[in-house]
């Protein structure tokens, strides 16, 4: 019997609608399931108040459940980052070397995780700062892979930044 396909995504108020919904349906496309996960079940408002709805909570989301991590950028990962249970999916997606997909100010996430000293990385220039504090080799690139993590920077990447995740899923 085939094993499901399935990727967990992570929401929070004010989320970037493109960073989320464009991953959404190309996951969608290419066979995967995709749960999306918030600090609790139903509708949040993204950036201009177009609605999305998680069907799961971070306390009950389980990494092994899954074969990826999307954050979506917008001023959602600002909030996603002080969640304990968002933290610890986080750390366990970086433990079981599965990847962490993430776009824009999403990489503050995975600063407050912890995960990513060492790892080349992009993201928002907002947020480099941060993330080269954290530890992170910080470049400008549409799409950069390293170590399980695919990074862009901005929604005028996400082609560059779907196209490389996955090809990531397909190794």
């Amino acid at each position: 019997m085939k094993k499901t396909k399935k990727a967990l995504m992570f929401i929070a108020p004010k989320f970037d609608e493109k960073e989320t919904i464009y991953p959404y349906y190309r996951l969608q496309e290419a066979g995967y399931e995709v749960d999306v996960a918030g600090t609790r079940e139903g509708e949040y408002k993204g950036k201009t108040d177009f609605t999305f709805e998680a069907n799961i909570t971070f306390k009950d989301a389980k990494e092994a459940d899954y074969d990826a991590l999307v954050i979506p950028g917008g001023y959602a990962p600002d909030k996603v980052r002080t969640d304990p249970d968002a933290l610890r999916l986080v750390k366990a997606f970086r433990a079981s070397q599965k990847p962490i997909a993430m776009i824009c100010h999403a990489g503050w996430v995975a600063a407050s995780a912890d995960v990513i000293k060492g790892v080349r990385l992009t993201s928002t220039k907002a947020i480099k700062d941060d993330l080269v504090n954290a530890g992170a080799q910080w470049e400008d690139s549409e799409a950069v892979v390293d170590q399980g993590f695919v990074t862009s920077r901005s929604p005028a990447d996400l082609p560059a930044f779907m196209k490389a995740l996955l090809k990531e899923l397909d190794k």
